[in-house]
């Protein structure tokens, strides 16, 4: 590494304290619902300026590390912010404020029980998604990676039924076993190598060890990271977690968890192995294929889902393994693709989970065949899902199709255009299961019987849409959607930021016509 390029900083230390402070404030305010809140929104805005405070200094080619403290001899809690993390972090830390905000109506609209613990817990789980986004190594991955498992328990069996029990303890048996197979896998590359630090375009080589044992550890830390990913079959997980509240439904599928599967594939192939190894290996089109085998098959699962929050959750099986997908292709183009999805299917789908929420909330609609003519009733909360809904097929001008592009362009690099197929495949699937409900909510009648249901609950909003509360997050994540579609820059970089981390991982600069 070049040193006149690295900046030793505490601000990624302090990135992550700030909301693990804001969780003991929050405790400690259990009587105090105006107080409890007001730290979880102190600390959401407290996260951004810190992260986004390092923001030019990453951009400008530099990385920022600080080491708080050595394990042992070699082995330290290292955190590196490089452009791959800075998105990451840039983006949960902005999605968090928006979920804050959201959670206050969501919870108050509904009168939810277990609140203190719910924003204590979130505040734990954006600390662990800031500590993987800024790992520097192996080990310090792991920790948060494990952190941020327990943290989410509570959030997914908030509601205390059986259901969401159940649900927690299929969460728990699917991510615990997962993160013994990635503990598996960085011990044996500890033991090989002597540490386990990231680097652009990987650290092992066939000098290390045997093919075979190469590929033994890559399947162990692929299983490890790809159960949170929701590569089938490791998905099982998923759509079962939708009996929590949708604010955590949306942490789950846009946020943290998630995405810190995908974000660990990204960081297992480009920063441990490398392009050069794995092309050598020949490992990864195995994984390639598992990917737009999920990818079709989630979306043909996400068509016969009645329940909303149910097809949005296998919708959401298949947009992450394009990430997948784009990683394993092992081209400039595919990594760009696959950074710039993680934002763009951020935006896109924890804005569909903030309207299923507030449709909840406000019609208790639950299902895809109670949204006849609900556009009516509730034209913003329902025109930001139609933003998203087309953003998700891939629709030009939002920011789906920008990662999409670039993930066909990296299939062509490869040259592996038969994936292009599958993409194509994928939008049209992704059209049969969410354009129509758009197209009925918004040209249907509404059904007499259903929208009687809960007559008393809905006179209480009247003719209005939704809470502020919660309206307000689900429309700025909806615009941002769009916007990030024409100004792929807008606001924080993230897209000259996903070119850096291709560039560094390959030592090329993209000048083919991406977009």
């Amino acid at each position: 590494m070049d040193y006149s390029m690295v900046l030793l900083d505490n601000r990624p230390l302090l990135a992550i304290l700030v909301s693990l402070v804001a969780a003991a404030l929050i405790m400690m305010s259990d009587r105090h619902p105006n107080l409890r809140e007001s730290w979880t929104i102190l600390a959401a805005i407290c996260k951004i300026a810190i992260i986004y405070s390092m923001m030019p200094i990453v951009l400008s080619g530099k990385v920022i590390e600080t080491v708080p403290f050595n394990v042992a001899a070699g082995i330290s809690f290292h955190l590196r912010v490089d452009a791959a993390g800075m998105i990451f972090a840039a983006l949960s830390s902005f999605l968090w404020l928006l979920t804050s905000i959201y959670s206050i109506g969501y919870m108050r609209s509904i009168n939810q029980k277990h609140q203190t613990s719910y924003y204590a817990c979130f505040a734990v789980c954006l600390s662990a998604t800031i500590g993987i986004a800024f790992a520097a190594n192996l080990l310090t991955f792991f920790v948060f990676y494990e952190i941020l498992t327990i943290a989410t328990y509570p959030l997914i069996i908030h509601d205390r039924d059986e259901e969401a029990r159940l649900a927690g303890r299929k969460y728990l048996a699917y991510t615990l076993t997962a993160g013994q197979f990635l503990l598996i896998g960085i011990v044996w590359i500890y033991i090989l190598v002597g540490n386990g630090d990231f680097k652009a375009g990987g650290f092992l080589t066939t000098a290390v060890a045997s093919t075979f044992v190469l590929k033994t550890i890559f399947v162990f830390l692929i299983i490890g990271t790809g159960v949170k990913a929701g590569i089938m079959p490791f998905h099982g997980w998923l759509p079962s977690a939708m009996a929590a509240p949708s604010p955590v439904s949306a942490l789950l599928h846009a946020v943290a968890v998630v995405k810190a599967g995908v974000f660990g594939v990204i960081r297992i192939i480009c920063f441990v192995f490398g392009p050069s190894l794995l092309s050598e290996l020949g490992i990864t089109t195995i994984l390639a294929w598992a990917a737009a085998f999920t990818i079709i098959v989630s979306s043909l699962l996400a068509i016969r889902q009645e329940n909303l929050k149910a097809r949005l959750a296998f919708s959401t099986v298949g947009q992450l393994s394009y990430i997948i997908l784009a990683a394993s292709l092992l081209t400039p183009y595919g990594i760009l693709g696959g950074m710039y999805h993680i934002v763009a299917h951020a935006f896109m789908k924890i804005t569909l989970f903030f309207c299923a929420g507030a449709l909840y909330t406000t019609r208790r609609i639950m299902f895809v065949s109670e949204m006849n003519g609900i556009g009516l009733k509730m034209p913003y909360t329902m025109g930001a899902f139609a933003v998203c809904t087309f953003g998700i097929t891939g629709l030009p001008f939002m920011a789906g199709f920008i990662s999409k592009w670039n993930i066909a362009l990296g299939s062509l690099q490869a040259g592996q255009g038969v994936f292009i197929a599958i993409l194509i495949g994928s939008a049209l699937l992704s059209t049969c299961y969410l354009v129509p409900i758009v197209y009925n909510a918004f040209f249907k009648e509404p059904d007499n019987i259903i929208h009687h249901q809960n007559i008393d609950r809905m006179a209480d909003f009247g003719e209005r849409d939704t809470s502020n509360a919660m309206l307000i997050p689900l429309v700025v994540s909806s615009v941002c959607a769009l916007l990030l579609g024409i100004f792929p820059n807008l606001g924080a970089g993230f897209y000259d930021l996903a070119v850096m981390t291709a560039d560094n991982i390959f030592g090329t600069e993209l000048t083919l016509g991406g977009i």
